[in-house]
């Protein structure tokens, strides 16, 4: 059996004991929060963010329900796109002026995959640190600037524990370089990652439920995915997943974390508004019929930026690593050639450079 790229490695395997084990028994829910919490209820029925039997994290409306066969089906078939991805030679574009990160202007800067630098309302937030490669995962992009020129961080996002996400060398980096900014993730993640951060301070959330501040004026709020969480093959799904959604009185920013289809991105318009930025992910989505559950592709990344009604569509999770079957920069040509379906505008994410408008009226 030819091993597939460096998501066999990272994900695939812990996957595969996950999916030997029974995945598809019946779930008997119960629910769970964290009671420090505000939650804001996205319908009156609204019980918390639900567990299995065993007292692990589950999807709102679609168990996981790939088996073992599928598993091997992928890894043993012939990729038809192998050609295009050996041939592939494009690479996203960087374009950075140190004078973004220096000013004190609000901005968004794209780090590649899922790792966001921006500042709003004198914040600075860093979303799914990945700064440097790894044992899994070589960077086919390259940074916009040195780690060590890191502007001061006072928060630190992340949507849940995969490798690609929540990075140990990066998080044992930023906890010397910056250990006044606050963590905040998922119910469970802090298990994972307190013997790299220490002695940062960490803040963990249910679906729906807003983070303590000392800022006022900035509501951060964990929302759900579809997804699921692991590390090692004994703690699948004991750390929950999800996004964030930032607003200010001026502006509002979704931020997906990694995401299958789902009625939930419907769920977030009704509960939290529309956003004006969504970072949608679009990349590791071949094959579609074994990565739909876990990754959305670019026209169903449009999809649902439309049932969000978002504003400004910002594509990531493409480019940077490579995670599945499609060439680089697929996911990138099938937004440009869907840009008509976009019922907002779509901003294409160079690295680096300040995505923010600033006037969004």
């Amino acid at each position: 059996m030819k091993l597939k790229y460096t998501f066999l490695l990272a994900f695939t395997l812990p996957l595969l004991i996950w999916i030997m084990a029974d995945t598809k028994k019946k779930v008997e829910k119960k629910y769970t929060e964290n009671h420090e919490l505000k939650t804001v209820n996205p319908s009156l029925d609204w019980k918390g963010t639900p567990l299995d039997e065993n007292g692990r994290f589950v999807n709102l409306f679609h168990p996981f329900e790939s088996s073992f066969g599928d598993l091997l089906k992928w890894q043993t078939s012939k990729n038809p796109y192998k050609e295009a991805k050996e041939n592939e030679t494009r690479q996203l574009a960087v374009n950075f002026d140190p004078s973004i990160i220096q000013g004190k202007e609000d901005y968004l800067i794209w780090l590649g995959h899922a790792t966001y630098l921006f500042r709003v309302q004198g914040k600075t937030f860093l979303t799914d640190p990945i700064l440097m490669d790894n044992t899994f995962l070589k960077r086919d992009s390259p940074l916009p600037f040195p780690i060590e020129e890191m502007p001061h961080l006072d928060y630190i996002l992340l949507s849940h524990n995969h490798r690609d996400h929540c990075d140990k060398a990066s998080l044992k980096f930023l906890a010397e370089h910056h250990p006044q900014a606050k963590i905040l993730t998922a119910l469970g993640v802090s298990k994972v990652i307190t013997s790299w951060t220490n002695p940062q301070e960490i803040e963990e959330a249910g679906w729906f439920q807003q983070y303590t501040k000392p800022d006022a004026d900035i509501k951060i709020t964990f929302v759900p995915s579809r997804h699921w969480s692991r590390r090692w093959l004994w703690d699948d799904n004991k750390s929950l997943w999800g996004g964030f959604y930032i607003q200010t009185e001026e502006k509002s920013i979704y931020f997906m974390g990694d995401s299958g289809k789902g009625p939930h991105f419907e769920d977030i318009k009704n509960t939290l508004g529309s956003p004006d930025y969504c970072l949608m992910g679009v990349g590791a989505f071949r094959p579609e019929w074994f990565m739909h559950q876990a990754h959305i592709s670019p026209t169903y990344a449009i999809e649902a930026f439309n049932t969000l009604g978002g504003r400004f569509f910002i594509p990531m999770h493409y480019g940077t690593f490579d995670l599945s079957d499609e060439p680089r920069m697929e996911p990138w040509d099938i937004l440009i050639e869907n840009r008509d379906a976009i019922q907002g505008y779509l901003i294409e994410p160079v690295i680096g450079q300040n995505l923010l408008f600033p006037n969004l009226d």
